[in-house]
């Protein structure tokens, strides 16, 4: 079979995309591949620029119902989720009769970020699509083992990434976040609501003297590798590098990094290590 009937042959992708820069990426690996493809953009999160031409129905997060119509009527066969996306409160939503019965069901309160994934999941599959995670389409962007860029942890980086692995893994399971910054084995702060980037702006104001912090970024423990991979870009790096931290561990093969090698470059130049590691271990 040649490589443009394979790509012929793969089911039409629904792309429901969030904030970022990814959902451009598997745009483009769509494009690349000859996949057929489809976008579900959210008002107020996806980025305009960043879908571009691409085929797209714009709905509101409350537009549940709107939205599985359009996926269908598109031909969809196979979704993923990919981007940020702020939790709204219910007033924000303005809920379809779709999601609201959606609510009513899963108890939206009583869930965490992962577990209403989860559950946005079983919907998504209850409709009969299937969902496939971003790293299936994206797998050059999956963090690799070891360090990125030309910098490695110290000691004293090590140790920081060691405790907090620690930490992230009690934070995983509460299904709080997925991000810490340690400075010194002191945790200044853990990822809630509030998102990565401005964890690390608050702990820009919590920094001790001496050798600067980490910020550590996995996966929960026992998340669906379909949704919500950590994931780090340029963003990122320049905030940490603006915060006074010496570097980024992200949990290899369950991270995604956007622009590896720009990234690396970019790391270099501003004198930060970025190092890809095991989630149960320290630094490769």
């Amino acid at each position: 079979m040649t490589e443009s009937n394979s790509a012929s042959a793969a089911p039409k992708l629904g792309i429901i995309a969030g904030g970022g820069e990814f959902p451009g990426l598997v745009i483009a690996a769509c494009r690349a591949e000859g996949r057929d493809f489809h976008v579900l953009a959210l008002v107020g999160h996806a980025d305009p620029q960043v879908i571009g031409d691409a085929p797209a129905d714009w709905i509101r997060l409350g537009e549940t119902g709107t939205g599985f119509r359009r996926l269908h009527q598109a031909g969809v066969e196979e979704v993923t989720m990919i981007g940020p996306v702020r939790r709204p409160s219910l007033r924000e939503l303005a809920p379809d009769l779709r999601t609201a019965g959606f609510f009513a069901k899963v108890g939206l309160k009583a869930l965490g970020d992962d577990g209403l994934l989860r559950a946005v999941v079983r919907e998504l599959e209850s409709e009969g699509f299937r969902v496939v995670g971003a790293h299936e389409v994206l797998a050059d962007c999956l963090a690799p083992a070891g360090d990125l860029g030309r910098l490695s942890p110290d000691a004293q980086a090590r140790a920081d990434i060691a405790r907090g692995l620690e930490v992230a893994r009690g934070l995983g399971a509460l299904d709080v976040g997925q991000a810490v910054v340690v400075q010194q084995g002191i945790v200044l702060g853990v990822e809630a609501a509030e998102g990565t980037d401005r964890l690390i702006r608050r702990c820009a104001d919590l920094r001790r003297e001496g050798a600067g912090g980490v910020l550590v970024k996995v996966r929960k423990p026992g998340q669906d590798r379909r949704i919500d991979l950590p994931a780090i870009g340029l963003t990122t790096l320049c905030e940490a590098a603006a915060a006074g931290l010496r570097g980024i561990a992200v949990e290899a093969g369950g991270s995604l990094i956007l622009g590896r090698d720009r990234l690396a470059e970019e790391a270099d130049r501003l004198g930060l290590f970025i190092t890809g590691i095991g989630a149960g271990a320290g630094p490769s």
